[in-house]
């Protein structure tokens, strides 16, 4: 998934394998950034390092989609993709259930349906294996240029670095994500399966509710972040550098001529450029389609509520917190501590309703009664790009234009995987060995 591949596997259908391009070695001069998420800012960051000259597009402002409020966490060492073997026994609840953390709503649409039996055919070990390995080798290359940029623009956005511990109701659960972590533990990981009573050592938060999990994972080196604030740091660093940023300006279509793209057409004109890179989250899937090009990504709908924090010591937790059964998330940020979580295949549905932010609320009550008064609960909802099998798409397309590149498709990992496909980006644009980092 790095170099000239496009970094995507479906069991289902053309996209078996990764697809091989012959990249030219030339630097385009300009390149125009579709997306201004945390994905697409971090590929017009790097681009711009590279000494590209960049346009940033985006129908809204920067970070105001799925970066604005999500989960927060950097999972780097954690990274088990949602298609895994044992969503079949789910099934069932996940189709029925009104109270189910995962949610599937069928509709009369048929990418829907397509991505559904590609998920559904993703759900075997063999494949969650291969995913694992791609998405953890794409997360240290991530946490990298996350940590080189965070120390390069000395960015506030109340980043921690506490660890993360994840906790299983059961012993069946559990034994699972031992499996998991045995796997991932050659990868590079590193990671340890703790008692409810060593969880609680680890984050005395937790020590109310030690009765009601089986055993944890604990991941000493994973980092928590507000995404928005360093999506708005990067726009104010961005502007300052000299990229142009096109706000409030939907992408209509992209003008093509041969086998090239000219420019992007949008209500205020027609942008041009060199070459165009795809960071739309889930508006990637129709742009591509205008072009009949095919890029597998569906919204899976997430919430979150953000509350202001108790400073008193084992009230709020400072290290990340994941509910394995619940599919919450929570993460220290400051002075806040958000909750997230749930993951809905709905469409393009942003509605918030009450009953999915009273369960996230029950939730951090039951686990963290003092953490908060939990009174202004900020909510918020959002739509995650995601793929079946949970790799990205990072490159070009098979039959695509040849200036034209796809970063799309991170799901619940946008802002962990955001800076290494960045990088991957910038080294097939300008057919360089490296553009990371210099030494």
């Amino acid at each position: 998934m790095d170099g000239t591949a496009i970094g995507i596997f479906h069991p289902i259908g053309p996209w078996l394998h990764s697809i091989p391009m012959n990249l030219s070695t030339e630097k385009p001069r300009h390149v125009c950034v579709l997306g201004a998420g945390i994905v697409g800012l971090a590929t017009a960051w790097q681009l711009q390092r590279a000494g590209h000259t960049v346009t940033v597009i985006d129908r809204a402002r920067a970070g105001t989609g799925a970066s604005a409020a999500n989960g927060a966490q950097l999972s780097y060492a954690y990274v088990q993709p949602l298609a895994d073997p044992g969503i079949w026994q789910q099934l069932p609840r996940l189709l029925l259930a009104s109270d189910s953390p995962l949610k599937l709503r069928l509709m009369p649409d048929l990418h829907q349906w397509a991505w559904g039996l590609q998920f559904l055919a993703a759900c075997r070990a063999s494949v969650s294996q291969r995913t694992t390995v791609s998405l953890l080798a794409l997360a240290a290359e991530s946490r990298q240029g996350f940590d080189h940029m965070m120390a390069e623009e000395r960015i506030a956005c109340d980043f921690s670095a506490t660890g993360k511990l994840v906790l299983y109701p059961d012993e069946a659960a559990f034994a699972g994500a031992r499996r998991q972590m045995e796997l991932q533990r050659p990868l590079g990981s590193v990671q340890h399966a703790l008692s409810p009573t060593e969880a609680v050592a680890v984050e005395p938060a937790l020590a109310g509710c030690a009765q009601r999990f089986a055993g944890a994972i604990h991941t000493p080196g994973e980092c928590a972040a507000d995404c928005h604030q360093v999506c708005l740091a990067l726009e104010r660093l961005l502007q300052a550098r000299g990229v142009r940023f096109a706000f409030d300006s939907s992408v209509n279509r992209l003008l093509r001529s041969g086998e090239r793209v000219v420019a992007a057409e949008t209500p205020r004109g027609a942008i041009e450029a060199d070459a165009f890179v795809v960071a739309l989250g889930t508006g990637s899937h129709p742009l591509a389609r205008s072009l009949g090009l095919r890029v597998p990504v569906y919204p899976l709908k997430g919430y979150s509520l953000t509350v202001d924090a108790n400073d008193a010591p084992g009230a709020t937790p400072r290290v990340s917190v994941t509910d394995a059964a619940r599919k919450v998330v929570f993460a220290r940020l400051g002075q806040r501590l958000r909750v997230a979580g749930m993951a809905e295949l709905v469409g393009e549905n942003t509605a918030i309703p009450a009953d999915r932010i009273a369960s996230l609320l029950a939730t951090a009550r039951d686990l963290f009664p003092d953490a908060s008064r939990y009174e202004d609960l900020q909510p918020w909802a959002g739509l995650r790009p995601a793929t079946p099998t949970g790799l990205p798409v990072i490159g070009r397309l098979r039959g695509g234009p040849d200036n034209l590149w796809f970063n799309t498709g991170h799901g619940a990992l946008g802002f962990t995987l955001a800076f290494g496909s960045a990088q991957r980006i910038a080294r097939q644009l300008t057919g360089s060995a490296h553009t990371g980092p210099s030494h």
